[in-house]
């Protein structure tokens, strides 16, 4: 077998200094690295375990959140046909000079109870003030 020149360790160099290393290594810090060893197989198998549990508890919040953001918009479709069905029968009874009751029914003059984000004060002031003080014609 011709010999080869290589600038590191040959195969059988390196099996025979890792069996140097491992005969040469103290009883105790071989124990130990056994230990580490398995310490560290049991924490990985318990980060493991730990991932699933969360995947699982995320999935199911998940689909708990999907059923009640579905009962939710069914809610608010019901509330809406029932609003727009009573908005309906409301503008077929239409007589002369209830004009400011149909306007009180639309608009909501009680400030802390608006859900609206926009400022309407000025709105509602006016309002009021033409309710109490109509326009002369």
């Amino acid at each position: 077998i011709p010999f080869k020149e290589s600038n590191g360790p040959t195969d059988s160099y390196a099996a025979i200094s890792q069996v140097d290393r491992l005969q040469s290594e103290p009883e105790s810090i071989r124990k130990w690295r056994e230990e580490q060893k398995e310490r560290l197989e049991q924490l990985d198998a318990n980060s493991r375990k730990q991932e699933a549990e969360w995947k699982e508890k995320a999935i199911k919040e998940l689909q708990e959140w999907y059923a009640r953001q579905d009962e939710k918009l069914q809610k608010t479709k019901a509330s809406n046909r029932a609003a727009e069905e009573a908005f309906v029968n409301d503008a077929e009874d239409i007589f002369p000079g209830t004009e400011w009751e149909r306007v009180a029914q639309l608009c909501d003059f009680n400030p802390k109870s608006s859900k609206q984000a926009k400022d309407v004060s000025r709105m509602r002031s006016v309002l009021i003030s033409l309710k109490q003080a109509p326009l002369v014609r």
